[in-house]
């Protein structure tokens, strides 16, 4: 069985409560299958990144086998506005953010079950990889809140933010720092390095814990506290406003 978000941005759960940390968030139009139920709860594993948790069943449509397989492998759009709005039923909006996903998007309209929704934003062909966008798009959330498990410029997280980052761009990248430092090719160095790779950062004990995306100049945007550019070097990320590093560099990747 499967399902697919018509909602603007739901939390996924750790765990079937609403008490449950929330560890990822789905946003408009993207779908996954359904693992377990747990009335009014389901267990999910979404298809951008196999990703599992638990979601409201309130706040999902299901949608048959048929239709999960033709959005599977029917091309998909992505929109870019930071914040735009989706109609249906002539009158009904609901406001979506930059990633969200448009399934089976023709001339400004597309189809969720029966449903047929328009949009008149910008969209991209999520299918087709351009790596040239991943600095403009990741100045889109700048000063967008740090929130756990967030994917939206109201609310997101180190590893939501390069994930969606990179949806823009048509390259798909895992949830968590720690899966997205197993992507991609390893660079040596920093001098090494170009805008656009992915520099990891460890807690001090090997484990990483953080990661942002590498700008010209010796800097680096990231989510901590918001998101924020900083200067970075060899040792780490150099906070000015506190005077000091605030992350040891661990590793570097380019995702193809």
């Amino acid at each position: 069985m499967f399902g697919i978000c018509n909602l603007s941005v739901i939390p996924v759960r750790k765990e079937s409560s609403d008490a449950s940390e929330m560890v990822t968030q789905l946003l408009f139009g993207e779908h996954f299958e359904i693992l377990e139920r747990k009335d009014p709860w389901r267990k999910i594993r979404i298809a951008h990144d196999g990703y599992e948790g638990w979601i409201d069943a309130k706040q999902m449509v299901g949608i048959s086998d048929d239709e999960a397989r033709v959005i599977q492998q029917a091309a998909a759009y992505v929109t870019l506005d930071l914040v735009q709005i989706v109609i249906y039923n002539q009158t009904q909006m609901i406001p979506v953010v930059s990633g969200s996903t448009l399934p089976r998007y023709n001339n400004k309209k597309f189809k969720i079950g029966e449903t047929e929704y328009s949009f008149d934003g910008t969209v991209r062909l999520s299918t087709t990889a351009d790596k040239k966008m991943i600095i403009e798009n990741a100045y889109m959330y700048i000063n967008s809140p740090y929130l756990w498990g967030g994917r939206s410029p109201f609310g997101i997280d180190c590893s939501g933010f390069t994930q969606v980052v990179f949806k823009l761009c048509g390259i798909r990248l895992k949830r968590d720092a720690s899966q997205q430092a197993e992507q991609g090719a390893t660079i040596n160095s920093l001098e090494d390095s170009m805008p656009g790779d992915l520099a990891f950062f460890d807690n001090g004990t090997g484990k990483i814990t953080h990661l942002g995306i590498l700008l010209p100049q010796h800097k680096i945007i990231h989510a901590s506290g918001k998101v924020r550019v900083d200067k970075i070097d060899p040792q780490g990320i150099f906070n000015e406003e506190k005077n000091s590093y605030s992350y040891n560099l661990k590793l570097i990747k380019r995702i193809n």
